[in-house]
């Protein structure tokens, strides 16, 4: 009787064996396909935001590649022509030559006027007319007044040989002795290549330097008109 019994009792502590490890893997299972399903969805969130990040910058993309097209086909008229920089000004005060060059006599000189292969002596001032009005050259002197110093502290040039730019050498030729002239200087008229090392008149300071060299050089839309002060103070015997 009592080993039936405890046949009967393992029997059943076996199948209540069973039935709770099965119990225990359908739990296990089912915690992970709960598992996999709050993965899969995360995943899915992730690409979406992806997706949706992705059609973001496509959007972005395109506007800005409308927006380059779109001013591809503007004309600026800025942007016209060999160098960059503003259209070029008149000033109504001013005359204007053949070549270009915009002047106005600050003081009508009496003297006799240089000729070609004459050596001339000037006292003269520098300025960035079309960026700031900056100075890079100056000296302390009152603008249509008188001048005074040794010659050796000013600038020396031979009329006619190319030894500066365009537009000064156009200036003093047509100058009085005692003479003040301002002139307009457009870029095909001043620096040759944007140096001022390869013509003259070069500034005398550091500072000068850097502040004419920035603006000759800059690619940007600066406008590298150029404005100079000239005194003829001496004309030389050949």
């Amino acid at each position: 009787m009592f080993v039936g019994v405890s046949r009967v009792s393992g029997v059943r502590g076996k199948e209540g064996e069973t039935a709770s490890s099965e119990g225990g893997g359908k739990t296990e299972e089912m915690a992970s396909s709960e598992r996999r399903r709050r993965l899969c969805g995360s995943t899915a969130l992730l690409l979406r935001a992806y997706i949706d990040n992705c059609s973001s910058i496509y959007a972005f993309i395109m506007v800005m590649r409308g927006i380059v097209v779109s001013m591809s086909i503007i004309t600026v008229p800025a942007l016209k022509g060999k160098d960059y920089g503003k259209t070029k000004m008149r000033y109504p005060d001013y005359t204007e030559t053949e070549s270009g060059l915009q002047y106005k006599d600050l003081r009508v000189g009496s003297g006799p006027t240089p000729k070609n292969g004459q050596m001339v002596v000037i006292d003269w001032d520098g300025y960035t007319i079309g960026y700031y009005g900056r100075i890079f050259e100056a000296r302390n002197k009152t603008k249509g007044g008188s001048f005074e110093g040794d010659e050796k502290e000013f600038y020396k040039f031979r009329l006619g040989y190319h030894e500066v730019i365009p537009a000064l050498e156009e200036a003093v030729s047509g100058m009085a002795l005692g003479g003040i002239r301002r002139i307009i200087v457009p870029p095909d008229l001043g620096y040759p290549e944007n140096d001022y090392n390869k013509s003259g008149p070069r500034p005398t300071t550091f500072s000068g330097q850097r502040a004419l060299d920035f603006v000759l050089r800059n690619q940007g839309l600066i406008d590298k008109t150029l404005l100079f002060d000239i005194e003829l103070l001496k004309i030389m015997p050949n």
